[in-house]
């Protein structure tokens, strides 16, 4: 796969997350559910924003140019220091939906992690970098959708981390 390909097939991978958010925007009743879908949402339409800038910056010059790529979403660390202060995002007695929607936010995520994690170990210095940024980005999606999946369906794991444990009382 080229360069250019395989920035064309990550527009791919973020228009598909981008629209699931927006389904699920509308999808959802929750104030607060709606909130959160439209940051992802938004945060992937970011994204595909800026791989379109590059992939005509580099059809132009033939250079791989990018600035700084950030994310409205917090990293592993100031969401599991954050645990004890965190509500749901998404509030009310019927969460099905929702978490049925995150579960399909989770799938697509991790298929788009996957794909940058193939991306960056595919190229040389210059695109390893390029999908390197992304790669992480798509990780702190994983792991925000994933604690709010576990906090939702109060698995008694959070972030990954048994919370709780019943065995023995």
């Amino acid at each position: 796969m080229t360069l250019e390909e395989a920035i064309q097939k990550a527009i791919e991978y973020e228009t598909k997350i981008r629209d699931l958010y927006r389904q699920a925007e509308s999808g959802t009743r929750d104030p607060k559910g709606k909130k959160l879908f439209k940051a992802l949402g938004d945060d992937e339409q970011y994204h595909l924003d800026y791989l379109l800038d590059a992939l005509k910056a580099w059809r132009e010059a033939g250079i791989l140019s990018f600035s700084e790529l950030t994310t409205v979403v917090p990293s592993a660390d100031e969401i599991y220091s954050s645990i004890d202060k965190i509500e749901s995002h998404l509030g009310g007695d019927d969460l099905r939906d929702e978490k049925q929607m995150l579960g399909k936010a989770l799938h697509a995520e991790i298929e788009t992690s996957n794909f940058y994690k193939s991306m960056r170990d595919a190229f040389p210095l210059e695109g390893q970098d390029f999908f390197a940024e992304f790669l992480k980005i798509e990780n702190r999606h994983i792991d925000a959708v994933q604690a709010e999946l576990d906090y939702l369906s109060k698995t008694g794991y959070w972030f990954d981390f048994k919370e709780f444990d019943m065995e023995g009382y």
